[in-house]
């Protein structure tokens, strides 16, 4: 029964923006979801850095701050692999062992030297992650004891066997037991968490046309206590002669699917409501209103943000026309939307479009994330 209200919400979700809005509008709202998704698989992992930082480091602002500099760094590894994710790069090949080393590889890959180490906590040992390599030694995570690297091979080609070429209520059903399973195997010495949470990710897309507007990674992080919980109790040995049939407890893992598909529809719920075209339109343009009023943007600068929530994209040749003043004070306008880094363009001939910045999420997408 969940599986199947997944699959109708998902399919309804992205079918309706399409319908309301154009795809350039949801381009841009995607890119802003990627930033959402980047800070909070990272923040389960205790690393904080605020989608306003991420966005920072897009564009090669980087702080002087090592460390803040570091995560910006290892945020802008996570945007590039779930953008190439989006663009279609793991289709097919989301739950195989050459697609998990993929991801791995690719986020590595970008990670500046300071991260690719990790400590042994029994012995202080430093050990080296290789981007895209399996380990190489047995871990000890919390109360489990992931399988011993001479096996992994085996363990990921039966992890492909069962997950992959599932029809879409199969693969929506068992998409959580895949992601605890990936966890519990752990092919890795470090990143595993956000390599699944980037598989589950993967999945979504190519399972319910996600279009990337909705990520499950915010409700898993805003309920982090309960996710990272539910997950160590899949692990422990069945309880008794009803619990399953296998050796891990088959209820622990049915309540972390009931979770996992929870949270899918939570998200969902939430991003239908945020972005309802009369409620987006109506944010954007009082907030537009007050820009001006405080001479931050230029005068009728909420008729251009107006037009392009409806058609998605403007030529810049219309701009004077659609907001009824000469071409010279239409540059003005379309300049300072660009500074202010709320329009975007290829080039300076170029269709306009909108962006949707981090800073203004606030005001814009409340809720999304805190704000800064």
């Amino acid at each position: 029964m969940f599986a199947q209200n997944v699959i109708k919400q998902s399919w309804s979700v992205p079918a309706g923006f399409r319908r309301s809005l154009p795809e350039g509008i949801l381009r841009s709202l995607s890119d802003l979801v990627r930033s959402m998704n980047c800070y909070y698989s990272n923040l389960i992992e205790g690393h904080d850095t605020h989608p306003v930082d991420i966005e920072r480091a897009l564009q090669k602002d980087y702080s002087s701050n090592t460390h803040e500099r570091n995560l910006q760094l290892e945020a802008s590894a996570h945007i590039n692999v779930q953008a190439w994710i989006d663009e279609g790069g793991l289709t097919g090949k989301a739950v195989t062992a050459e697609g998990i080393r993929e991801i791995h590889q690719r986020f590595g890959k970008l990670l500046p030297e300071d991260l690719l180490w990790v400590e042994d906590p029994d012995t202080g040992e430093r050990i080296h992650v290789i981007p895209g390599v399996f380990r190489e030694r047995d871990v000890r995570v919390g109360r489990h004891t992931p399988v011993s690297p001479g096996v992994l091979p085996r363990f990921l080609k039966r992890f492909e066997q069962v997950y992959a070429g599932l029809g879409r209520a199969q693969a929506i059903g068992m998409m959580a037991a895949a992601h605890h399973r990936l966890l519990w195997i752990h092919p890795f010495a470090d990143r595993n968490g956000r390599v699944t949470r980037l598989m589950s990710h993967a999945l979504l897309l190519e399972t319910l046309d996600t279009g990337g507007i909705w990520s499950v990674a915010r409700g898993l992080a805003r309920n982090v206590g309960r996710y990272k919980t539910l997950l160590a109790n899949c692990d422990l040995s069945r309880r008794n002669s009803l619990d399953g049939r296998g050796n891990l407890s088959e209820e622990a893992l049915v309540e972390f699917t009931v979770f996992f598909l929870q949270t899918c529809l939570d998200q969902i719920n939430f991003m239908e409501s945020l972005v309802q075209p009369d409620r987006l339109h109506h944010r954007l343009f009082n907030w537009a209103v007050e820009e001006v009023a405080m001479g931050t943007l230029l005068p009728r600068s909420e008729f251009v943000l107006e037009a392009l929530l409806y058609r998605g994209v403007l030529p810049r040749g219309e701009i004077k026309n659609l907001i009824g003043v000469g071409e010279r004070q239409a540059r003005r306008v379309v300049s300072t939307l660009i500074d202010q880094k709320i329009l975007t363009s290829t080039s300076q001939r170029a269709p306009l479009s909108l962006t949707f910045p981090a800073r203004l999420a606030p005001r814009w997408m409340p809720g999304l994330f805190p704000e800064k």
